[in-house]
């Protein structure tokens, strides 16, 4: 598998993930918050609470993480913009 492409979109970046690593045709795509979920292994979430308890199943929503700080702590990386962390992100 490989990481995302340089300027790809957040959405796009979550819909690699949603389908294990490798962009899907566009006519599979689905909404950011559908694909935290897919990605996560959750359903119904909000988009930062599904990120979240990818991260972390039993973090609490009183812990959750900004959209900046869970895609870095989800990538293992520091500062970078959301989207930039979850390319680097590699399945």
């Amino acid at each position: 598998m490989a990481t995302g492409t340089a300027g790809s979109s957040f959405t796009s970046e979550l819909n690699r993930l949603a389908n294990g690593g490798t962009y899907p045709s566009l006519l599979n795509y689905v909404a950011p918050t559908q694909a935290a979920n897919v990605y996560a292994g959750t359903t119904g979430l909000a988009l930062i609470a599904a990120l979240n308890k990818k991260a972390d199943a039993n973090r609490q929503p009183n812990n959750y993480k900004a959209l900046g700080g869970i895609c870095n702590e989800l990538a293992g990386t520091t500062d970078l913009s959301p989207t930039d962390a979850l390319r680097s992100i590699n399945l």
